[in-house]
């Protein structure tokens, strides 16, 4: 009896550890509880991945908690509906009015102001504004109560440093976008939790992610812990980390201090709950440092939209070795997965100070809109919500950026636009080598030239279309409602190409619906000696712009360059018509962060028109020397450069013209 006893015990014991070691993992993902509301029990937890639960329960089978929500802070009790008059938004477009300061402003208000002025948001006149928005004035100083208060009804009180003014200052049924707010303060729905910014933030454009490796380096350490005066400890993976309270004893291994201003370079950021450490938050994304952090008591920034459980881990601070343990055994595809998803919401939302703004204000555009405006994989997915337009379409599909992640490629055919500038010659060649392609659609002549157009054109297989321009080099990137297919082709009147090149080119597009796929192409680079960007003509393995003299891409651009791009932009195009041709590749490559596709061309191809004097950019005149100004507005130079070019399988084999499926590209 008494061995039968001892076995049973062991058998208890060994199960129980068991048990212990396959919960260990789970222990990372444990829920954390539901915003601690000010003097409200609390509830049963938010789990962060409903798949651990199957064996146990449906999510619809847990109790629900009957409680209420929290009252508004300073202003009573406030939501969406109740303190904010949609009726104001006409046409349901976000129309802003910024309410004037009084005395000076520093440079990153006149910031602010500049990059809301030049969005499409801005609305110079209150009366046509659905949305008033104020800056909070500097720490201890409180700005005068704006005439058109009317209780704080459809304002945003905008502060991007986490000090208010005293409590004198009554917000009303205004929307607070503060940022790093505290959950027991914060009214979800209708105010907007922001980052902490630091205070040399850049304007606009920002450096970029500094992730230099897709997957775990052996030689980076696993952790970095934040430390409460700014800086970074970092530690590796067989060490042990202790609170920040200093209540443990363990021997921490071997670390190394970082001072503030330098970015983690470890796998997993460890970042307390308290308020200060918001911006440790933020410097672990843009190193693509995964952060972890430990029962926060402050808001994630843009938590209505973003799907932080992509790029972040919560955990409860109680449970500290148990994470680390569980951070040790995670799968590489699942690091990898994070650290790229920090990458992206850096680059999306939180590099510059413009694309703070310009997400807080696509956030109420949506809550205008209503739940179609920006389905969650817009927000969550590259290139992000702020560059895909929900005034263009609220359907992924329509984009030209999720098709390999649903697995699917653009369908339908292609709609030639010709442009014809001065002297006015008509192109009859080339419509019927385009006309004659198998997936052409239309055709589209767009006339912007002083002579008028013909009155007779060539007979097509395809509608032929004769639009009037405005004699700008822009017209051709205007959203023409006569475009009836995704794919362009952009084409001018001395274009020069053949039927089979037109094919094989529509073909590669479909492989790559988000690039530019042209025939010609100009290569920039960087001048020492002038200290600016040059771009030149010459003929050469490297190249990072084609022209729109003869390219196919998405029509999807059209809208973006028009309704996205500031005024000032379009108007630089204008002035130089060659500014075109590199306007639109700089919006490609800003979205994508991809280079153009090259495909061969025939010797009867007319040489690419060289953009300034060949030679370099020693010789371009200042006017046009429009390469600088791009950069300048965009914040950074976004092309990249590629030495990639497609051709078709038996281009150059030396095997029989009949047996070649693009017979006129080359013959051997």
């Amino acid at each position: 009896m008494q061995s039968w006893r001892r076995k049973s015990l062991w058998l208890a014991l060994s199960a129980s550890w068991l048990l212990v070691l396959l919960r260990v993992f789970p222990l990372l993902r444990l829920a954390v509880p539901t915003r601690p509301w000010a003097g409200a029990p609390q509830g049963w937890p938010r789990w962060l991945d409903a798949e651990l639960l199957p064996h146990f329960s449906q999510p619809g089978e847990l109790p629900k908690d009957d409680l209420q929500p929290p009252r508004g802070p300073r202003g009573g009790s406030c939501d969406w509906g109740s303190c904010f008059d949609v009726s104001k938004c006409r046409g349901g477009r976000l129309k802003v009015f910024v309410q004037p300061v009084a005395g000076p402003i520093s440079d990153a208000h006149r910031g602010i102001l500049a990059s809301i002025e030049s969005s499409r948001y801005h609305s110079v006149s209150p009366d046509e504004a659905c949305l008033l928005l104020g800056l909070e004035a500097p720490a201890g100083e409180c700005s005068p109560v704006p005439p058109q208060w009317n209780g704080g009804r459809n304002h945003l009180v905008l502060s991007l440093h986490p000090a208010f003014c005293p409590q004198t200052f009554q917000l009303g049924q205004a929307m607070v976008a503060k940022a790093g707010p505290t959950v027991d303060t914060f009214r979800p729905g209708f105010d907007v939790a922001l980052p902490l910014l630091p205070e040399a933030h850049p304007l606009r454009g920002g450096a970029p992610g500094q992730l230099g490796q897709h997957s775990p380096h052996p030689g980076v350490p696993l952790l970095a812990l934040a430390e409460e005066r700014g800086g970074w400890r970092t530690a590796g993976a067989d060490s042990s980390a202790c609170p920040w309270d200093g209540r443990c004893e363990q021997d921490r291994g071997p670390e190394q201090t970082h001072p503030g201003a330098t970015l983690p370079n470890a796998t997993f950021c460890l970042i307390p709950g308290h308020g200060p450490d918001a911006l440790h938050f933020l410097q672990a994304l843009q190193a693509g440092c995964i952060p972890v952090l430990l029962s926060p008591r402050w808001e994630l920034p843009f938590s209505e939209v973003i799907d932080w459980t992509k790029a972040a881990i919560v955990a409860d601070e109680r449970l500290l070795f148990q994470v680390l343990t569980a951070l040790q055994e995670m799968p590489p595809t699942r690091v990898l997965a994070l650290r790229q998803q920090t990458q992206f919401l850096w680059d999306a939302y939180f590099s510059s100070v413009e694309k703070v703004i310009h997400t807080t204000l696509e956030i109420i555009q949506d809550r205008i809109f209503g739940a179609s405006a920006h389905p969650s994989l817009l927000w969550n997915s590259p290139p992000g919500a702020l560059l895909a337009l929900p005034t263009f379409s609220t359907s992924p599909l329509d984009f030209p950026f999720y098709h390999l992640q649903r697995g699917s490629r653009p369908t339908g055919r292609f709609s030639a636009l010709i442009w014809v500038g001065d002297p006015g010659q008509p192109p009859l060649n080339l419509i019927q080598a385009v006309a004659g392609s198998q997936h052409c659609a239309q055709i589209l002549v767009l006339w912007s030239s002083e002579k008028p157009p013909p009155l007779r054109w060539p007979k097509t297989a395809v509608p032929l279309t004769v639009l009037a321009g405005q004699r700008k080099a822009s017209d051709r990137f205007l959203p023409h409602t006569a475009i009836s297919t995704d794919a362009i082709l952009s084409l001018d009147a001395h274009s020069s190409l053949t039927t089979s090149e037109v094919d094989f080119a529509f073909v590669v597009w479909q492989s790559f619906p988000e690039r530019m796929v042209g025939f010609l192409t100009w290569s920039h680079f960087w001048d020492e000696a002038r200290g600016g960007w040059g771009y030149t003509a010459e003929r050469a393995n490297e190249f990072s712009m084609v022209l729109t003299s003869a390219a196919f891409y998405h029509r999807y651009y059209h809208t973006l360059l028009t309704h996205s791009l500031p005024e000032a932009l379009r108007t630089l195009a204008d002035e130089a018509p060659t500014c075109a041709d590199i306007l639109m590749n700089f919006l490609v490559a800003a979205v994508t962060k991809l280079p153009p596709i090259k495909v061969p061309y025939g010797r009867q191809h007319l040489e690419a028109r060289p953009p300034l004097t060949p030679g370099g950019p020693e010789s371009q005149p200042p006017a046009q020397d429009c390469i600088n100004q791009m950069a300048a507005e965009f914040g950074s130079m976004p092309l990249v450069s590629s030495r990639l070019r497609l051709d078709p399988v038996l281009f150059k084999d030396p095997v029989s013209v009949l047996r070649k499926k693009y017979r006129s590209l080359e013959k051997p």
